[in-house]
């Protein structure tokens, strides 16, 4: 089952990492349209389109990648200092009775949205380049089932750890420096953590 949740969890990684430079894109679209709008004065017509096209494309596709390492907004409050076992049992059954229905109804409602959206060949309308959005809209639920299928191996995570009693590890490639920061003070003390931030700097 670790193996399973291992490769769930890189194609996630995967999918995240190349959408990921979708924020370069739109960095460098948004850098030439402030140049071209307040230096030549000759704004384009396509940059509006391109922001949101790039923003939508990076939202929907970062999802299972956001998922896959713990990262979207929830209220542990109170479950994070509930036995392991305890937390695995009410996150199975808030996966089950929250999560699929959500994320499938997304898939379904996206798929008929961006279907139809593909099928007219639609275009947008804020601007007069006439710029392809079906693209973008498809990816609705592309998104939605790759976030479902990390749902699945967030699902076998939690067996697993009602099973061995220790959450299965997370695939870590990026992470915020508060984070080592409290961790350090965990294992340390707080000169350590100190050590970390003065590194980080």
């Amino acid at each position: 089952m670790n193996k399973l949740i291992y490769a769930i969890d890189q194609l996630s990684k995967t999918v995240g990492h190349v959408f990921a430079w979708c924020i370069v894109v739109l960095m460098l679209g948004t850098t030439w349209e402030v140049f071209v709008r307040y230096v030549l004065d000759d704004p384009t017509s396509w940059a509006f389109d391109l922001s949101y096209i790039m923003y939508g494309a990076l939202f929907y596709m970062a999802g299972a990648y956001t998922l896959s390492r713990g990262g979207h907004v929830r209220a542990d409050i109170f479950s994070r200092l509930w036995p392991v076992r305890v937390q695995a049992g009410v996150e199975l059954a808030l996966y089950l009775l929250f999560f699929f229905p959500g994320v499938l109804s997304l898939i379904y409602s996206g798929w008929s949205y961006g279907n139809e959206s593909m099928r007219i060949h639609e275009m947008s309308i804020n601007s007069p380049v006439g710029i392809p959005i079906w693209q973008i809209k498809m990816l609705i639920p592309i998104g939605g089932a790759l976030v479902a299928l990390q749902g699945v191996a967030e699902v076998m995570r939690c067996i697993v750890c009602l099973r061995d009693g220790e959450w299965a590890p997370r695939l870590h490639d990026v992470e915020e420096l508060e984070k080592q920061i409290l961790e350090q003070a965990a294992k340390g003390g707080i000169e350590a953590a100190k050590a970390v931030a003065g590194t980080a700097r």
